[in-house]
C-alpha cells in the first residue's frame, strides 16, 4: 500500500477507508492505534491537525481512550510545533478529563525529549478540568520527580485558583511557596490569587504579608490588590476591623492608586454591616463626587443596610432613585425592601410589596416567603405565619429547612407543641433534612421546660447523623443544668464541648457565674471570673451585671477592680475570637434561637448577605396549661417521629429517623 493513498483518505477524514486499508479487515480501535502510532513515527509525520482529527474520531467511533504512551506521543509532537499549542491544550483537556491515569504516570509515559511545554501545560488542563489536587501532584511532581518541567506562571496561577475554589488554601499557600522556591517568576495574578485564599480563610494578617511581598518581586499592588484585603476585613475581620481597612486606604492613597466601584461597594457593604448607616451613605456620596457611577451592587447594599436599620422609608427612595437611572431592581433588592417592612412590622405594605413584584415582573423566592412567615412570626401571628408557608406552593415554591425552623421557633415560643410535632412530622415526609437549627430550637424548648435530660439525648442525636453543636447549642444546655441547680451536668457538658474542640467562651463562663452568684457561692464564682481573664476571653456587659448584682453587692470583688477589667470604650476593638463565635451578648441575655439560624443567610448579591437581629424564645410559665409531662429520664427522644409533641400520652420521639 502506498503511503500516498494513505495519506489522502487521511486528508480528506476518510478515517475508516484509512483503517480499511493498512487492516484488512473489519476496522477497529487496535488498528486506529497501530495507524495513529506508525504516522507518529514517520519522518516527517503527516499534518499533526489531521492526525489530532483521526485521534478523536478513534476516541469517539470506538468509544476508547488512546493508550497512556500513545496518547504521550501525540502530546510530545503536538508540543514541538510552535503553533499547535490549541491543539495541544485540546489533547491535554481530553486526558485530563478521561481521569484514568495519574500526574506521575502521565509524566513518566512522555518521551524523553519532550518540552517542558507539556507539563506546564498538564498542570493547566487538570486545573481547568477541576481536578485541584490532581493540578497539585502533577505541580509537585513537574518540580521534583521530573526538573526539567517546570511550570510557568500561566499554569501556577490556574492551579492557585482552583486550589482556592476548592477551599484547599493551605494547599495554595504550599504550592505558591514551591512555585518562588522553584524560581518560577510571579506575577500581580499570582499575589491577587494567594492573597484571595488567605482573605476568604479569615488570615488576613498573613493576607496583609504576601501583599507586602508583592513590591519585593518588583511588581505593584493594584486596587484588586487592595479591594481583595478591604473585602477580607469587612467580612471576616474582627471587631475594629474598619481601622484596618482605613490603613489600607491611606496606603492606597500613598500609592497612587484610585479605588474603583468596588472598592466603594465594598466599603459600603461593610459599614452596612457594622450598622454604620451613616457611614455608609457618606461613602456613597464620596463615590458620586468621585464621578464613579453606583451600580446594582452598590444600591442593594445600601438598600440592604437602611433596611436593617428600619429605615424602610429610606430605602424606598433609593429603589425610586435606581429605577430612575434605568438600572434595574433585582430580586434581591426587593426583598432586602419586604425585609425592612417585615422588621418594622409593616405586614399589610409587605403583603402588598410581595403583590407588586409580580406587577415588575419579578418571581418571588422562597427568601420572599421566609421573610414574610419571619415577619408574622416576630409578631406572634403564627396562624398567618403558616399561611404564608400554605401560599408558597401556590407559587410552586417548596419551604426549606429554614421556613421550617421558623415556624418551630414561631409555634414553641407560644408552646403550641401540636403545630411542632406536625411541622416535624412534614419535614420527614418531604424529605426535608433537620439541620444544627431545628435541633437548637427543641433542645432550646426543653432546656426551658426543665427537660433537661431530653435535650442532652438531642444533642447525642445531632452528632449520630453528622451535625455539629454549636457554641449556642451547648451553652444552651449547660445553662438548662444550672437552672436545675445541677453543676455537675452543667460541668459534664462543657467537657464535652471542650472533647469536640469548642472551648468554653465568655456565655459559657457567665452562666456558671451566674449560677454560682445565685446560690451564693462567691468563692467558686471567683474562680470562674479569674479562668475566664487567665485564658483572655474579654468580659462582656452580661458578665458586668451578673458580678455588680452578686459579687460587688457581696464584698467579694471590689468595684473598682471590675471596672478596670471592663474598658468597654475599648471593648469593640479586643473582642475575642470566642466572643464572637458565641453570638454576642444576646445570646447571654436569652440563650435563645437567633434570627440568624432561624432564617439562615440569605444570600442577597454576591458581595453581601443578610443578617438579622436576635429575638429570644419566651419560656413556659408554671400557669401554662402542662403539655410536656412528667417522664423517666431513661426515655429516649430523637427527631425520628413527633409523636410525644402530639398526645401527651405517648411520648416517644421527636423528628426526622
Amino acid at each position: 500500500m502506498a503511503l500516498s493513498t494513505l495519506l489522502a483518505h487521511l486528508a480528506a477524514g476518510r478515517f475508516a477507508g484509512v483503517l480499511a486499508l493498512t487492516s484488512g479487515g473489519a476496522p477497529t480501535a487496535s488498528a486506529a492505534h497501530r495507524v495513529l502510532h506508525l504516522l507518529l513515527r514517520t519522518s516527517p509525520p503527516p499534518p499533526l491537525p489531521r492526525l489530532v482529527a483521526l485521534a478523536r474520531w478513534s476516541r469517539a467511533h470506538f468509544r476508547a481512550p488512546l493508550p497512556l504512551r500513545l496518547h504521550a506521543l501525540l502530546l510530545a509532537r503536538l508540543a514541538s510545533d510552535g503553533g499547535l499549542h490549541s491543539l495541544l491544550r485540546s489533547e491535554l483537556h481530553a486526558l485530563a478529563a478521561g481521569r484514568l491515569h495519574s500526574p506521575a504516570s502521565i509524566l513518566r509515559a512522555l518521551p524523553a525529549s519532550s518540552r517542558p511545554l507539556v507539563a506546564d501545560m498538564l498542570v493547566l488542563a487538570l486545573a481547568r478540568a477541576s481536578q485541584p489536587l490532581a493540578a497539585y501532584d502533577a505541580f509537585l511532581l513537574a518540580g521534583a520527580d521530573y526538573p526539567r518541567y517546570r511550570p510557568s506562571a500561566f499554569s501556577v496561577n490556574a492551579l492557585l485558583a482552583a486550589l482556592v475554589r476548592a477551599d484547599r488554601v493551605d494547599l495554595a499557600e504550599r504550592a505558591f511557596r514551591a512555585a518562588l522556591r522553584r524560581h518560577v517568576s510571579p506575577d500581580s495574578f499570582t499575589f491577587n490569587i494567594v492573597i484571595s485564599g488567605l482573605c476568604k480563610t479569615g488570615q488576613l494578617r498573613k493576607a496583609g504579608d504576601v501583599a507586602k511581598d508583592i513590591r519585593a518581586w518588583g511588581l505593584t499592588p493594584s486596587v484588586v490588590t487592595y479591594n481583595t484585603l478591604i473585602d477580607g476585613y469587612c467580612k471576616r475581620g474582627r471587631a475594629g476591623k474598619m481601622y484596618h481597612v482605613d490603613v489600607l486606604l491611606k496606603e492606597m492613597n500613598q500609592a497612587g492608586i484610585s479605588p474603583d466601584v468596588v472598592t466603594f461597594n465594598v466599603l459600603i457593604n461593610g459599614y452596612c454591616k457594622e450598622s454604620n448607616i451613616t457611614a455608609a451613605i457618606k461613602v456613597f456620596e464620596e463615590m458620586r463626587q468621585h464621578g464613579i457611577p453606583a451600580n446594582v451592587v452598590t444600591y442593594n447594599s445600601l438598600i440592604s443596610g437602611l433596611c436593617r436599620e428600619g429605615k424602610v422609608e429610606d430605602s424606598l427612595k433609593l429603589v425610586e432613585e435606581m429605577e430612575e437611572l434605568g438600572l434595574a431592581c433585582t430580586l434581591s433588592t426587593l426583598n432586602s425592601v419586604l425585609n425592612g417592612f417585615c422588621k418594622k412590622g409593616m405586614m399589610v405594605e409587605a403583603e402588598g410589596w410581595v403583590d407588586g413584584m409580580a406587577q415588575r415582573g419579578m418571581k418571588s423566592n422562597v427568601v420572599t416567603y421566609n421573610t414574610l412567615v419571619d415577619g408574622y412570626r416576630r409578631l406572634g401571628k403564627m396562624k398567618e405565619a403558616a399561611a404564608a408557608k400554605g401560599a408558597m406552593a401556590g407559587k410552586g415554591i417548596s419551604p426549606n429547612v429554614e421556613t421550617y425552623n421558623c415556624l418551630i421557633t414561631g409555634f414553641t415560643t407560644s408552646r403550641d407543641w401540636r403545630s411542632v410535632s406536625g411541622l416535624l412530622d412534614e419535614m420527614k415526609e418531604k424529605g426535608v433534612k433537620a439541620d444544627v437549627v431545628t435541633y437548637n430550637v427543641l433542645i432550646g424548648a426543653l432546656c426551658c421546660k426543665g427537660e433537661v435530660r431530653k435535650a442532652v439525648k438531642l444533642l447525642d442525636e445531632m452528632v449520630e447523623v453528622g451535625l455539629e453543636p454549636k457554641h449556642m447549642t451547648y451553652n444552651t444546655i449547660i445553662n438548662g443544668f444550672c437552672e436545675k441547680g445541677d453543676a455537675k451536668g452543667a460541668h459534664e457538658i462543657r467537657i464535652r464541648m471542650e472533647k469536640r474542640k469548642k472551648r468554653a467562651n465568655v456565655v459559657t463562663h457567665n452562666v456558671f457565674l451566674k449560677y454560682f452568684c445565685k446560690m451564693g457561692k462567691m468563692d467558686e464564682a471567683n474562680v470562674v471570673l479569674n479562668e475566664m481573664l487567665e485564658k483572655g476571653l474579654v468580659p462582656n456587659r452580661i458578665t458586668y451585671e451578673i458580678i455588680n448584682s452578686g459579687m460587688i453587692e457581696k464584698v467579694v470583688v471590689p468595684y473598682q477592680q471590675v471596672t478596670v477589667a471592663f474598658n468597654f470604650d475599648e471593648f469593640d476593638d479586643v473582642a475575642s475570637d470566642d466572643y464572637r463565635d458565641s453570638g454576642g451578648e444576646q445570646e447571654n441575655e436569652a440563650l435563645a434561637i437567633s434570627d440568624d439560624d432561624v432564617m439562615g443567610e440569605a444570600v442577597y448579591d454576591e458581595e453581601y448577605l443578610r443578617s438579622r437581629k436576635q429575638q429570644p424564645i419566651s419560656s413556659a410559665s408554671e400557669e401554662d396549661e402542662e403539655f410536656w409531662l412528667e417522664h423517666d429520664e431513661e426515655e429516649e427522644y430523637s427527631l425520628s417521629t413527633s409523636e410525644d409533641l402530639e398526645e401527651p400520652q405517648r411520648h416517644k420521639k421527636i423528628g426526622n429517623s
